[in-house]
């Protein structure tokens, strides 16, 4: 993540002796963007997406039990947003100092922030296949989705991530900066790679994604004009929004990082053709990061359910508490008490 940021305006420092003259008011923006504001963004993300993401979890496991296909992916793409923000206080760290992690951690941290990028992208692309299943194929469905397959493919969907995120791996190392040591790719000596990998970034990130999304609407939305339910109407909602907002957050960052690829890259371009991408880079991953603090709202705003666990969540866990402190006696467990919640309601809805 941070390798992507920091390659922008580091790159230029290697290319190009600035000691001499002004810098770039571009270049003085992106410097003071990257030391001061990504370390405070870092943090609120981290925080923000942990907590809610955690939140979400814990009703998937304790009131839905992860019966369901729906279910299975609803939890993976909270672990996939976990885990692409759990490297978060590392690089606002190395953003605001330099890389002390060593090596090894630079390339595992790179790995993994490819892998929660690329499993994010594809559990909503599975979840919208659930939703075409269970809406436009519903007596295929009754068969295809199920918990079994859902952790099936989860499992291969895992791997395809984990592989997506090798050139990431690979191309990631640290290196001396004028600022210190930095986590950045090998830019410069690896063209045809960076190319490749941003391509396939852009390709299973957005396009691939975005081309089954929009069959699958297109399918969905005939059907329910021909007849209208409530509850279906709902569940397409929820996935819908759960789309929408991860490619308003994405394209951006995704188009920048293109162009500045084949910028770096072009032996025609000179250095006033992209002066202006450090900030932009920055400003557009930084934004595509909040992403993952989204979701959880969007289940709690768009998924009734959801309000309503989460509501008995927190009162049980407030009634225990103060019985505990209050009498100093043993009570059921809290998931034991939460067992006792009826969730007969497990319909063709997501299950928030």
């Amino acid at each position: 993540m941070d390798s992507y940021i920091n390659k922008t305006y580091d790159d230029y420092l290697t290319t190009f002796d600035y000691s001499d003259v002004p810098q770039p008011a571009e270049y003085s923006a992106s410097h003071e963007f990257h030391f001061h504001a990504v370390p405070t963004l870092y943090y609120l993300v981290f925080i923000f997406g942990l907590l809610g993401n955690a939140l979400v979890v814990l009703i998937l496991v304790l009131f839905k039990k992860l019966r369901s296909m729906t279910d299975i992916y609803l939890l993976n793409l909270a672990i996939s947003d976990l885990l692409f923000i759990i490297s978060l206080p590392f690089w606002a760290y190395a953003a605001a100092n330099e890389w002390v992690f060593g090596n090894a951690m630079c390339k595992v941290f790179s790995a993994v922030y490819d892998i929660g990028f690329y499993s994010g992208s594809f559990f909503i692309i599975l979840l919208t296949i659930d939703r075409y299943l269970a809406i436009v194929h519903a007596v295929f469905a009754l068969k295809a989705r199920t918990a079994v397959y859902g952790i099936f493919s989860s499992g291969i969907t895992w791997v395809v991530a984990i592989l997506a995120s090798v050139p990431g791996l690979m191309l990631s190392t640290v290196q001396q900066r004028k600022e210190g040591q930095k986590c950045a790719p090998l830019w410069q000596k690896i063209n045809t790679l960076i190319q490749l990998s941003a391509i396939m970034r852009v390709t299973l990130g957005l396009v691939i994604p975005g081309l089954i999304m929009v069959f699958c609407y297109v399918q969905i939305l005939m059907i329910l004009m021909k007849s209208r339910n409530d509850k279906k109407l709902k569940a397409v909602r929820l996935i819908f929004v759960i789309m929408v907002v991860y490619f308003i957050f994405w394209v951006p960052y995704n188009v920048v990082l293109l162009q500045i690829t084949y910028q770096n890259s072009s032996s025609s371009c000179d250095s006033d053709c992209n002066s202006s991408l450090p900030l932009a880079i920055q400003v557009t991953e930084t934004i595509s990061m909040i992403h993952c603090c989204i979701n959880p709202v969007i289940y709690a705003f768009v998924g009734e359910k959801f309000r309503r666990y989460l509501s008995v969540l927190f009162r049980k866990y407030t009634v225990a508490s103060r019985c505990r402190l209050c009498l100093g006696v043993g009570l059921p467990s809290l998931e034991r008490s939460l067992s006792s919640v009826s969730t007969s309601e497990h319909d063709i809805s997501t299950g928030l």
